[in-house]
């Protein structure tokens, strides 16, 4: 089942048009990566997603529903975690979560038990400093808390590790990786390594449509490179090598990179089997995300 699909989506801003006809689908219980860069459309898209902003047209289907602009029922089924979250500074976490809960309607029973599993989930079991105290990074895992305290089926994060450091990125991700067993995750990022890292599914957002989108091994297979590396352990091993096939090329020490649609793979392997040749490496060159989004956003 999707959990969340548009279709021609168009949203302007004056003379300028952010949205040109945008489609997505985001499958249930995925990760899932929307990738572009700043000023690309996605927070516009995830604000029209949340009913926040009206499109000039398209339609935004969540968990079944349709997404209507100033009667945002839908929301019910979302948790929202903004680029820069806002808190009350003089409450502690406790305190936030259990406001949280008392303006949606939970029970103090149900919503005390769920704020201990999302604080330990977070990591602010043992928290009590008032939030004015928090760090960027906890502030950042305490709005993730509160996203998921109603447990929703469908988790939108805007630029959720943009602003972290190292560790406070891996922190955030490693949550986001855990929230996928309760819930859909969609967040939006340039940092290409963070979706590497957690991503079941992705999507480029370019110039107002996406380029490219799904599963992001059937991606990186589709986009596979024809192109080899491989190196030597010795200078005179790759001069040799070079001699024999010219359309190599050396981009590197004692390392060498051809097409397999100007030289065969087994004809080098055999080659370097005959002559005796010391091989460090042979490989595919794998396309990397980095590869890929430079692709499409220098179309």
């Amino acid at each position: 089942m999707d959990m969340l699909r548009i279709t021609d989506l168009h949203k302007r801003f004056g003379d300028k048009e952010v949205l040109c006809g945008l489609n997505l689908t985001v499958p249930e219980h995925s990760i899932y990566g929307f990738i572009g860069k700043n000023g690309a459309g996605k927070t516009t898209t995830m604000k029209t997603i949340l009913g926040l902003l009206k499109a000039d047209s398209g339609e935004i289907i969540v968990n079944g529903e349709k997404v209507v602009y100033g009667q945002t029922s839908t929301n019910q089924y979302i948790g929202y975690l903004p680029d820069v979250p806002e808190f009350y500074p003089f409450m502690t976490a406790p305190e936030y979560l259990r406001f949280c809960g008392e303006i949606t309607g939970m029970k103090k029973a149900e919503c005390d038990t769920r704020l201990k599993e999302l604080l330990e989930l977070v990591g602010l079991d043992d928290e009590n400093h008032r939030i004015k105290g928090f760090s960027r990074g906890m502030k950042q895992r305490l709005g993730i808390a509160q996203a998921l305290l109603n447990r929703p089926k469908l988790l939108i994060c805007d630029e959720p590790t943009s602003a972290l450091d190292p560790v406070g990125r891996k922190e955030i991700l490693d949550i986001l990786l855990t929230a996928r067993e309760q819930t859909t995750v969609l967040f939006s990022t340039h940092i290409l390594s963070d979706v590497e890292r957690i991503c079941t599914d992705v999507a480029f957002l370019n110039n107002g449509v996406v380029e490219i989108q799904g599963k992001l091994s059937d991606i990186k297979t589709k986009y596979r490179s024809e192109k080899y590396l491989l190196e030597t352990e010795n200078d005179a091993d790759m001069r040799k090598l070079i001699q024999a096939f010219p359309p190599m090329k050396q981009i590197g020490r004692n390392q060498l990179t051809f097409c397999e649609s100007v030289l065969s793979a087994f004809d080098v392997l055999r080659f370097v089997s005959n002559q005796h040749i010391a091989l460090l490496k042979f490989e595919r060159v794998e396309p990397t995300l980095e590869s890929l989004f430079m692709e499409v956003t220098q179309k």
